[in-house]
């Protein structure tokens, strides 16, 4: 089984041709009747075009029709076979041009993965969460912003798997076997666990990497809408060795309640709860509340972002054993000499 988000990926050319299908005759002879040409095939029709602002205003008027919601579309350039066809809903087009510059840093994969450190209660590096960020001297973004552009261009599933495999391969060049490799996942992505999640396995087995070293962890920025099937994901996961992690428990979607129906091995408590939590109560009972909720089931707590030595020690106190935080290390591109060190 193979979905269109496993296909190769190909940049928008300045030259080219729209297909469109469920197109009615109506809207094809509007199409003409704005001067360009058009040839029928089985399903559609194709509309060549040859420059940037062509296509653009081509798109405009497919925009303008009735049929907008109706009708999918594809664009090839001459270099692309039609066995790759990519066929998207008109506004995940739109969004796919109008965004052309962070598209073509998805689409030519030009990212890489940093490690921030993750410590023991001894303040020992145990193991690294693997956040992408731009290639050193690549074009610069926000993080943030390209996934949510590849959520508006339909290549949320692509970015999230290549950004995967991409910690995966850092993890391998830099780190020492028994170090853990924190790596985020998107739910909404993974459609079919047990084929999305091939090439991760793939990668992990062909680098000759220990699939217990790793943990896969729910990104908080989208709603976790279906329990069962993050479920269902946590459990091909652990299938193959590995370990899986929620994030940003306390806060947003990672409720305690999600937390305890899913049970993962790691909890990583919201930095808004660890931020000046050795001063303000509330915070604090929200704290032992997570922790006293994952022993329950054997989660080890994981405290995100500390700063401070006082919030280090507040969650030592009371049976938080592991950290992450701007106090023992930013997101570097490789692992800080104290981790070789004997």
């Amino acid at each position: 089984m193979q979905c269109s988000d496993c296909l190769p990926l190909a940049p928008i050319e300045d030259e080219g041709i729209v297909k469109i299908r469920r197109a009615s005759p109506a809207l094809a002879s509007a199409i003409q009747a704005a001067g360009y040409a058009l040839d029928a095939f089985k399903t559609g029709y194709e509309i060549p075009y040859d420059s940037r602002e062509q296509l653009k205003a081509i798109m405009k008027l497919l925009e303008e029709s009735e049929e907008m919601e109706q009708i999918a579309v594809c664009v090839t350039g001459a270099a692309i076979s039609g066995l790759f066809e990519r066929w998207v809903p008109l506004t995940q087009l739109k969004a796919r041009v109008s965004n052309h510059t962070l598209v073509d840093i998805i689409t030519n994969k030009e990212f890489c993965s940093y490690m921030q450190p993750i410590v023991d209660s001894t303040e020992q590096i145990i193991g690294f969460e693997f956040l992408l960020r731009p290639l050193p001297h690549g074009p610069e973004f926000q993080p943030q912003t390209l996934f949510e552009v590849a959520r508006r261009s339909g290549l949320h599933s692509f970015l999230d798997r290549a950004a995967r495999i991409s910690a995966i391969e850092s993890s391998a060049r830099h780190l020492p076997e028994g170090i853990k490799r924190f790596v985020n996942f998107l739910p909404s992505s993974i459609y079919n666990p047990k084929y999305c999640l091939t090439h991760t396995f793939q990668t992990i087995q062909q680098k000759g990497l220990r699939p217990e070293d790793f943990v896969f962890e729910v990104v908080e920025t989208e709603k976790i809408r279906d329990i069962d099937h993050l479920a269902t994901i946590f459990s091909e996961y652990r299938e193959h060795g590995v370990h899986v992690a929620l994030d940003d428990v306390g806060s947003g979607y990672a409720t305690l309640e999600v937390m305890s129906r899913l049970q993962p091995d790691y909890v990583k408590i919201d930095r808004g709860l660890i931020s000046m939590c050795d001063q303000e109560p509330h915070k604090q009972t929200s704290i032992k509340e997570v922790v006293e909720k994952a022993g329950r089931f054997g989660g080890k707590v994981l405290a995100e972002g500390i700063e401070r030595r006082e919030e280090f020690q507040f969650c030592l106190d009371n049976g938080i054993e592991l950290a992450q935080g701007y106090f023992f290390g930013r997101p570097e591109f490789e692992p800080p000499p104290r981790l070789f060190e004997i």
